[in-house]
C-alpha cells in the first residue's frame, strides 16, 4: 500500500510541476520478466518512467545512495539495487537476471549514463544481455523535455517485443550487438514520431 500511494504522490507532483503527458500505457506488458529501457535525460528519469506504470518496478542505483542512513531503506523498499560507478559487475548483473526471471520489470537506460545533449547516446550491452538471460521482453520508452518547471515533457511507452525472437536466427555472438541496436532504434523511433 506504501508503494502504490507514494508512487501517486510522485505521479501528482511531477505531472503538475513539468505538465507531463503520458501516451502509450495501454502497452504496459500486465505479468511476466520485463525490461523497461528508456534514454536517460535527468535523475528524474526513474521516477518519472516508473510512476504511471501499475507494475512495481525495480532498478539499479549508484552504489554510494545506498550509504544514505534512510534513504538507503527507502530506495531498497521502491526495488532499487546497487550499481557501482562504471558499469555492471557480476554480482549486478547476476542481480537483475535474478528480479527479471522472477518475472519482474527492471527499469535499465541502455545509454549508461545521462545525455545532456538531449540526443540518444550509444546503446551499451547490459540491458540486452541481460533480457536474453532472463527470457525477458524489451518494454521501450522515450522521456522527452527538458525538466523545466512548467514546461511541456512526454513520456511514451512504446510496443513490447519479445528479446529473443528479436534475434531469433543470429549467431550467438552477435545477439547482444544485434538487440542493442533494436532497443535503441525503438526508442528512437518513438523519439522522432512524438517530439
Amino acid at each position: 500500500m506504501f508503494y502504490i500511494f507514494s508512487r501517486w504522490v510522485v505521479r501528482t507532483v511531477l505531472t503538475f510541476l513539468y505538465r507531463v503527458k503520458v501516451y502509450g500505457l495501454e502497452h504496459e506488458p500486465p505479468d511476466g520478466p520485463v525490461i523497461l529501457c528508456s534514454n536517460h535525460r535527468s535523475n528524474l528519469d526513474p521516477p518519472l518512467v516508473a510512476c504511471y506504470l501499475q507494475r512495481k518496478v525495480h532498478f539499479m542505483a549508484k552504489a554510494e545512495l545506498f550509504n544514505i542512513p534512510g534513504f538507503s531503506h527507502l530506495i531498497r523498499h521502491y526495488g532499487a539495487f546497487p550499481v557501482t560507478r562504471g558499469g555492471m559487475n557480476m554480482e549486478t548483473l547476476k542481480n537483475a537476471i535474478q528480479i527479471v526471471k522472477q518475472g519482474n520489470m527492471l527499469v535499465i537506460f541502455p545509454e549508461g549514463t545521462r545525455q545532456k545533449s538531449g540526443k540518444l547516446g550509444e546503446g551499451k550491452k547490459g540491458a540486452a544481455s541481460i533480457a536474453l538471460r532472463g527470457g525477458a521482453k524489451i518494454f521501450p520508452v522515450a522521456v522527452i523535455g527538458e525538466y523545466k518547471l512548467f514546461r511541456p515533457m512526454k513520456v511514451v511507452y512504446g510496443k513490447p517485443f519479445d528479446a529473443a525472437e528479436a534475434v531469433a536466427g543470429e549467431p550467438s555472438a552477435k545477439q547482444g550487438d544485434v538487440l542493442t541496436e533494436k532497443i535503441m532504434s525503438s526508442i528512437q523511433q518513438l523519439l522522432d514520431e512524438y517530439s
